[in-house]
């Protein structure tokens, strides 16, 4: 749907992409780190994931913490879901159908839904629902640099929440609002050992975020396209389920893949429910990727290149090849900064600046995420665009 408003609103406007600047675009920020004033929210709590333990039980300590933050999540999906069809009927069938998609996932994803249920109280279809919501509304900006010592440095803004209510009295997406008390960073163990690090929302068990220490660092952005993660999901219901999740293969990845080349052939060959982009980041001079991805196959590989001038790699919601929407153009401001920062100067704070400038950061931003792969680096903090302030 979220698809199909965009080229509503492309129509309308009969303004160039060459012609448009969105407003509220600023002047690169600075000196924006360590985080404070109106655009910083708070802090990440962390809280750790023993992969040790039974699936259904892994995530207890975390949904025990926000189990109010997540009921109130699940409640603000219902209204909008009674927004769209008042008869109360779109739940009905969320509690009825999706219940049995739990059973469908591949090991552990089904059980550790079936625990978040059981521990939050939250219908089990309904914590289905909040784990698919993310196939198919998430807009993103995530960068990989390498500065001049060939350090890799990943930044990214998470954005969600697109056309999921808008709260005119206070000017911000109401989706967007209710997640952000739900981000955590989370610590996944075995054998009491750091498998891999993740910024997420409790309640989602996919990852979206992610570090392997001293390996790679992953981020994941939606690729729109007509045939988009509401086609595989249906696919999935109906029966037909040999493509990946996207957020599960993410996460698979993290925690199985044992080097960026490992990580980057899963990453573009694995079949998936739907179009994205993975934004993956080495632990070695050139290994920085975006990888352009359809359902079927992997379409583009951009790397970092040293020789050709390119020290970093950034991806917003759009082929890099082509030119984004001119009402969501986050992509030339972004790269405005990353070339005014200069390679001698990219840090995780400089990063976190160009992270910082609207409309890269815009009413969507939930956090935002740095992550340093030689120091197994990650941290991410709850962010706040003041007004005024670009929709998305």
């Amino acid at each position: 749907m979220g698809h199909l408003v965009y080229l509503i609103l492309a129509a309308v406007f009969s303004v160039t992409s060459t012609q448009f600047i969105p407003p509220y675009t600023e002047d690169c920020r600075k000196d924006m780190y360590p985080p404070n004033g109106p655009t910083f929210k708070g802090g990440v709590s962390w809280y750790t994931v023993d992969l040790d333990l039974h699936p259904s039980k892994r995530w207890a300590a975390v949904i025990t913490d926000k189990k109010s933050d997540l009921v109130t999540m699940i409640q603000a999906i219902r209204d909008l879901a009674d927004a769209f069809v008042p008869s109360g009927r779109l739940i009905e069938l969320v509690d009825i159908t999706l219940p049995l998609m739990a059973d469908t996932l591949p090991k552990p994803f089904g059980d550790e839904i079936k625990g978040i249920s059981t521990v939050s109280g939250i219908p089990l279809g309904e914590v289905v629902l909040f784990n698919i919501f993310y196939e198919v509304f998430t807009v993103c900006t995530s960068v990989v640099a390498e500065d001049n010592k060939g350090n890799l440095i990943h930044g990214r803004n998470l954005d969600f929440g697109l056309f999921m209510g808008w709260d005119a009295k206070n000017k911000s997406w109401i989706i967007s609002e209710k997640l952000k008390p739900l981000v955590v960073n989370l610590d996944f163990k075995r054998n009491n050992q750091t498998v891999f690090k993740a910024t997420n929302f409790a309640g989602y068990i996919g990852m979206l975020t992610g570090i392997k220490p001293q390996m790679f660092t992953l981020t994941m952005n939606e690729r729109f396209s007509l045939d988009g993660g509401y086609v595989g999901i249906l696919e999935w219901i109906l029966g037909k389920r040999d493509g990946m999740w996207m957020s599960f293969l993410t996460r698979s990845v993290l925690e199985n893949a044992n080097s960026y080349e490992e990580a980057k052939t899963r990453l573009a060959q694995t079949k998936l429910l739907a179009p994205a982009y993975f934004i993956l980041g080495g632990n070695q001079t050139g290994q920085g990727c975006i990888i352009t991805r359809s359902r079927e196959l992997s379409l583009d590989l951009l790397e970092i290149d040293l020789k050709l001038g390119r020290w970093y790699v950034l991806e917003t919601n759009y082929d890099h090849w082509e030119e984004p929407l001119f009402l969501d153009d986050r992509r030339t401001p972004a790269m405005k900064c990353m070339n005014q920062t200069t390679q001698k100067n990219i840090t995780l704070e400089t990063m976190y600046n160009v992270l910082s400038t609207k409309p890269v950061l815009n009413k969507l931003t939930t956090y935002t995420t740095l992550m340093q792969v030689s120091e197994g680096k990650l941290e991410s903090y709850i962010r706040d665009c003041p007004n005024p302030c670009m929709p998305w």
